[in-house]
């Protein structure tokens, strides 16, 4: 029973330590993790076109300039005024010379999110994982409800 106990209490203890790596710069941005250096996502906002049955978001632009070798890409936020829990990870399609994502009214194709896992590491600090392998291509995270968007491409 000691020892159970022992144990509870070690966990606890690893549990509430503090983050003490290297924090983004600034808040609410998300930021890729390649080894010791935490990269900045491209930030803009998503132009929204209606299309018969369709919602498409729009981003200028043909390919974001960040970009990661990493299939699996970690990301590190500081959050302020964005809430991670809300954050959905959306593939991109490159047509026209802009990148965009589909969301159909009926149930025909749409975009569907790719998981994220949020971990809290301490005040305020978060660090989102995708849980699948990502394929090369343009991707953006965007808080759930909002037009911001957070773009990187995997090479």
């Amino acid at each position: 029973m000691r020892l159970v106990l022992v144990a509870l209490l070690a966990c606890t203890a690893l549990i509430a330590q503090k983050y003490t790596g290297t924090l983004p710069p600034k808040p609410d941005l998300p930021y890729l993790v390649h080894a010791n250096n935490l990269v900045p996502t491209e930030a803009g906002e998503a132009r929204e076109e209606g299309k018969k049955d369709d919602i498409i978001y729009v981003i200028a632009g043909a390919a974001s300039p960040v970009k990661t070798p990493l299939a699996s890409p970690i990301f590190l936020l500081q959050a302020d005024k964005l809430q991670p829990e809300k954050f959905e990870l959306y593939r991109l399609e490159v047509k026209n010379g802009r990148r965009e994502v589909t969301f159909s009214r009926k149930k025909r194709k749409t975009a569907r999110p790719i998981r994220l896992s949020i971990h809290p590491l301490g005040e305020s600090v978060y660090r989102l994982e995708v849980d699948e392998t990502l394929e090369n291509g343009e991707y953006s995270i965007s808080p759930g409800g909002s037009n911001q968007v957070f773009c990187f491409a995997v090479f």
